[in-house]
């Protein structure tokens, strides 16, 4: 018994995925990108020890200067620590990215039946548990160093799942720079440059109102620092306000804008 088999050109092909296959084919990256960390453990040594050493360091540094003492400084510096450290890690996105894109492992994707999205959105949601690990040892070693949250657990397991959710989107600017950048250190290189001073130009880690005039509108204007208020808000009173909103909303945007361009930048260098 013979099998017809239909000629390449008399078949309906799609030149489309739906989104239902969409979101297994990221999965499916995911589950990868989770393979890499497992067989090479220590690509997490930044997120291990940069909470850590970060949280010890500006503690005592800073924590007499701004607040008279360690424990007063721990409610502010925390929560600063925390959105610097993890979104800091989402570098590393970009810089991986452009890595296996040098490898030829991204030329492989490209011709293979699945969604055009998901190598990119999948290596990007196996960086979450490289932000989770950042976040729970950041909110551990406030704890051990004195810190009790006011807002409750509820309250902080929100702030980290928002810290998160708003360092993911911030990974897309960053996967665009793996994408159109010629090496890895360029790409962290211009990542750098575009981070730290949103970072240390915010709320972070001193009281707006030391600052000068001039230098308290950017900061206030800064979206690092609305994402540093929403956390503060969440575990040290337990409420949600308007930065909670602003941050989302800013998510939101950097990934209708960035998601678009990156798999496009990347269908072109591929």
């Amino acid at each position: 018994m013979s099998t017809f088999i239909k000629p390449g050109a008399e078949r309906q092909l799609k030149n489309h995925t739906s989104f239902g296959q969409s979101v297994r084919n990221s999965l499916t990256m995911a589950y990868r990108g989770l393979l890499k960390i497992k067989r090479t453990p220590e690509q997490l040594f930044d997120v291990t020890l940069q909470p850590i050493i970060f949280t010890l360091m500006f503690t005592y540094i800073f924590g007499g200067a701004i607040s008279g003492d360690i424990h007063n400084y721990l409610p502010v510096i925390i929560p600063g620590i925390l959105v610097q450290t993890v979104i800091t890690t989402s570098i590393v996105t970009g810089v991986q990215l452009r890595e296996d894109m040098e490898k030829g492992v991204f030329d492989r994707f490209k011709s293979l039946p699945i969604s055009r999205i998901a190598p990119l959105a999948g290596a990007l949601l196996a960086d979450t548990v490289r932000y989770t690990i950042a976040t729970v040892l950041t909110f551990a070693m406030g704890y051990v160093m004195g810190l009790r949250p006011e807002g409750g657990f509820g309250h902080v397991v929100m702030a980290g799942v928002l810290v998160i959710i708003c360092s993911w989107a911030i990974s897309w600017i960053f996967a665009f720079f793996g994408v159109i950048a010629r090496t890895a250190s360029s790409v962290q290189g211009i990542s750098m440059i575009v981070l730290f001073p949103l970072t240390f130009l915010s709320n972070a880690f001193v009281p707006v109102d030391t600052m000068p005039d001039w230098l308290q509108w950017f900061v206030k204007m800064n979206p690092i620092s609305h994402l540093v208020t929403a956390v503060r808000n969440l575990v040290n009173l337990g409420t949600m306000g308007s930065d909670l909103v602003y941050s989302l909303i800013g998510a939101a945007v950097i990934v209708a804008v960035f998601a678009p361009i990156t798999v496009r930048a990347y269908m072109r260098r591929t």
